[in-house]
């Protein structure tokens, strides 16, 4: 019977957990910065933490007027989603910006997503376009 038990508590999966709150003060001091930096005194609606158990920590905060913006454990930037409104133009490359200012004028940048060797963005009018981590148009993707 104990072995049976010993095996039970060893099979049992081991979860993350999340924790929720409202307060700037629970991000990294470099993911405040940004917030102040960028979005000013716009207000935080939900911070949500993610706590893995192979990775690392990170946060999804949401501001009042519906942005997304998801950060890694060191508090930097990975991905802003303003929705329909505009990403504000410091969070984007110059040579990104440039580009879509040339090739898509009426437009503007809504979602900004940084991975390791490239930007993603989405404009307002549903294309997506793929930069590498330099600034060179890679790829487009339109909207279903």
């Amino acid at each position: 019977m104990a072995a049976v038990l010993g095996m039970a508590i060893c099979a049992m999966p081991v979860q993350a957990f999340d924790k929720y709150s409202i307060n700037r003060e629970d991000l990294p001091e470099t993911a405040q910065q940004f917030l102040t930096d960028h979005f000013g005194k716009a207000r935080v609606s939900m911070v949500k933490t993610d706590k893995h158990l192979l990775k690392k920590t990170d946060y999804d905060v949401k501001l009042v007027n519906g942005t997304k913006i998801d950060f890694n454990n060191k508090g930097e930037w990975t991905c802003v989603d303003c929705k329909q409104k505009e990403v504000p133009a410091s969070l984007i490359p110059s040579k990104v910006a440039k580009y879509v200012a040339a090739n898509f004028p009426e437009t503007f940048v809504t979602k900004i997503e940084k991975k390791t060797l490239s930007y993603e963005i989405e404009l307002n009018d549903g294309v997506g376009l793929k930069f590498d981590r330099l600034g060179n148009f890679k790829s487009m993707k339109l909207d279903d």
